[in-house]
């Protein structure tokens, strides 16, 4: 993989989205797609022995906040950290994880610095396939996380929106979103970032609309069209009009003629495994590189 962009989003577009804050109906909040994902992922949980020391929870308003509640409870007193580019998310998520004054927990804000404490499990939530740069996210990932720290995240696959893209197509219409990468791809990138033994799996789901007013929200909640060659600009209310006629394809008589779109959700863990020392003429090691590796070797 030589470039680590994915071919069809586009940077400006991506950084922007990330950027501002994740609104609905006016209030910053969790798309309900990203908090159904979060759920069945705490539940995966179950299958994880270790129980981490520490914990940060990436991108808590976008990924979906009920979920936190549910990871407090599955490791009570245990630390978390956050991280959230948005101040005004990061305003939302911090108060969320300390709690109410008569019960507050141990919490910080993790900086996005090297100076951070590490954790032992990273969770990350609809995050990855809106990244324009996913390998430097996973380097971001992998640098917070301690030696043996486990890495739990999700995102959408490529079957994400397949009825909504053929109908498009059909139209002659550009993309309706930017394309979604493969599971197997992002099992290489985590061990290009410096991961072991990533565990990939799927499953679709399909979720049903009575409108396409009802339809079209959903999307916005859940982010934008990153696509390079998305439509240009605004268009106007016939061309709204008849976007809303053509949604009406997406009726499935199987459903009572609710219009149906698909999602495709991808889930990985991995670990942060010890840095393994290439033996070559010449080694430069930090003090601090040297001062681990030999305490390793007296443990």
């Amino acid at each position: 993989m030589n470039d680590s962009r994915p071919p069809t989003i586009d940077p400006v577009a991506a950084r922007r989205w990330l950027q501002g804050p994740h609104t609905i109906d006016g209030r910053l909040a969790s798309a309900w797609l990203h908090e159904e994902v979060a759920r069945r992922m705490e539940e995966r949980l179950g299958w994880i022995v270790r129980q981490p020391r520490s914990w940060l929870h990436w991108e808590p308003v976008r990924g979906g906040l009920s979920v936190h509640e549910a990871l407090v409870r599955r490791y009570p007193g245990v630390p978390v950290a956050l991280h959230a580019a948005v101040p005004e998310e990061a305003d939302v998520a911090w108060r969320l994880a300390r709690g109410p004054w008569w019960r507050r927990r141990k919490a910080w804000l993790q900086p996005s610095s090297s100076s951070a404490a590490p954790v032992d499990l990273l969770w990350a939530n609809m995050s990855l396939h809106q990244a324009a740069d996913p390998l430097a996210l996973m380097r971001a990932w992998h640098e917070a996380l301690a030696v043996d720290g486990l890495l739990m995240f999700s995102c959408f696959g490529p079957d994400t929106l397949r009825e909504l893209r053929t109908l498009y197509a059909a139209l002659g219409w550009p993309p309706p979103a930017h394309e979604y990468t493969d599971m197997h791809d992002w099992g290489d990138m985590l061990v290009a970032s410096g991961f072991a033994e990533p565990v990939m799996d799927m499953e679709r789901v399909e979720l049903t609309f009575d409108s396409p007013e009802r339809l079209l929200r959903e999307l916005r909640e859940l982010g934008r069209n990153l696509h390079p060659a998305r439509f240009p600009g605004l268009r106007g209310k016939d061309w709204r009009k008849r976007l809303l006629t053509e949604l009406g394809r997406l009726a499935d008589p199987a459903q009572e003629g609710r219009l149906k779109l698909t999602f495709e959700i991808i889930y990985g863990h991995a670990l942060r495994p010890e840095r393994r020392l290439s033996v070559t003429p010449e080694m430069r090691l930090s003090v601090d590189e040297l001062r681990t590796q030999l305490q390793r070797h007296r443990d």
